[in-house]
């Protein structure tokens, strides 16, 4: 590691690379403590500590809706646009044709329908949030016109850190998005230990001892999950063209266990939000009947066994879902049979696309419940402990370590051409 940082010390191009990054994650952390006017600031906090799920899409957001700032929903609303967009290439052939037909140009339209869907989503998420901060007696009584003004900036908002994203992205060292979200769980980091050492009991010290070992357990075990693969080997059949000889080689195809990253998650959070934004939207409707069942809908969700049990599952079921979308099997299995690749032992064609699939779903089944068991983490945690302070992020460790891996390889990659360059 001390070896890496001198070589990228002595990297002009990728130290300023580094440094650019920096600059505009600081700019979005400023960004981001720029609270909205009329919050309700204890209101708001209670807010927090009581919902679990308000607290899960506040690191998507990157600490912006904790706040109430103008990036309140962060990069939600591009993040869900874009798997819808990756979801429609399945349902309209002419989009996957689009992206993965037609160049760098067909990608170049396909990303501008994803920010054309953005701006929509993040109304409509701007909307419910606000509505459901309303119903929380968190904003004060607003106009029409000073809504509206809240809902443009929180758009506006949104689209500024796809624009901050994009960039990050260009510098070719990993996803920017995934690294502003990882902006905001870091800052995060002096709010939690602070709040660690309030509540420091002596008389918990094995408490906290088992917290910092179920925490060093999860890093490794999201290492762990993160770099697994089943390998699947390739050859290639020998191809005699005049006095040549061409193919015969050997090669591998990798298959990760977790396909789907934090995505399912996503998915999870943002699902089960809806009917508890509702039912909290609803409880002060004037309709005696509408207000009842909106509260008990409310009261079964807030359950820790309800919510978590249904968490899990969500979290389960998504995961096939989204390893479904970028995982194609019979597009595999055509593309091998193109180039003259096949699996030792399977037919090519249709029996490849089979063995593939039946692969994907053993492999899927591990990644699933490790992502589960990630989500509902916290809960598991506070139950054992009794003491919330110590619910650990599963999600954040999640995100935290994926995108360190990421940044690390970005670099070691740079490094690698750069020294290459030099001979």
């Amino acid at each position: 590691m001390i070896e890496m940082l001198a070589h990228i010390f002595h990297a002009h191009d990728l130290r300023k690379k580094l440094f650019f990054i920096l600059g505009l994650l600081v700019v979005y952390r400023f960004i981001a403590n720029i609270p909205l006017p009329g919050v309700d600031v204890l209101e708001l906090k209670r807010l927090f500590d009581d919902n679990a799920f308000l607290g899960l899409l506040n690191i998507f957001s990157g600490g912006g809706l904790s706040n109430i700032s103008i990036v309140l929903l962060g990069v939600a609303p591009y993040i869900t646009a874009s798997i819808i967009m990756q979801r429609m290439q399945t349902i309209f052939p002419a989009l996957e044709k689009m992206y993965k037909e037609e160049g760098e140009q067909g990608r170049q339209k396909f990303n501008m329908y994803t920010r054309w869907l953005t701006v929509p989503l993040a109304a409509l998420q701007s909307f419910s949030m606000i509505s459901l901060l309303r119903s929380q007696n968190i904003l004060a009584d607003i106009t029409p016109f000073l809504m509206v003004v809240i809902i443009l900036s929180a758009v506006a908002g949104t689209i500024f850190l796809m624009w901050l994203g994009e960039l990050i992205t260009e510098k070719g060292l990993g996803n920017g998005v995934s690294m502003l979200i990882f902006a905001g769980i870091v800052a995060a980091l002096p709010t939690g230990i602070s709040r660690l050492f309030a509540t420091w009991d002596p008389a918990q010290f094995f408490t906290y001892a088992l917290f910092l070992g179920l925490g060093l357990i999860t890093v490794a075990a999201v290492i762990f999950i993160n770099e697994g693969q089943r390998i699947i080997p390739i050859a290639y059949a020998k191809r005699v063209r005049g006095a040549s000889v061409y193919g015969g080689s050997a090669t591998h195809l990798p298959l990760k266990v977790n396909q789907a990253g934090v995505i399912p998650i996503i998915f999870a959070v943002s699902l089960i939000l809806i009917p508890t934004m509702i039912a909290n939207y609803l409880i002060q409707s004037s309709n005696t009947t509408v207000a009842a069942v909106a509260v008990k809908v409310a009261t079964f969700l807030q359950d820790q066994w309800v919510y978590g049990g249904l968490y899990f599952f969500l979290v389960v079921i998504f995961t096939y879902f989204y390893t479904a979308v970028v995982f194609d099997p019979v597009k595999i299995s055509e593309n091998l049979q193109k180039q003259g690749g096949y699996i030792p032992g399977v037919r090519p064609g249709n029996s490849t696309a089979e063995y593939l699939a039946h692969i994907i779903t053993r492999i899927t089944f591990t990644g699933a419940l490790f992502l589960g068991v990630i989500a509902v983490l916290p809960l598991v945690v506070q139950g054992m402990t009794g003491i919330q302070a110590l619910s650990i992020g599963g999600v954040s460790i999640l995100i935290v370590v994926s995108v360190v891996l990421e940044l690390v390889k970005h670099i070691q990659s740079q490094l690698m051409m750069r020294s290459y360059e030099t001979f």
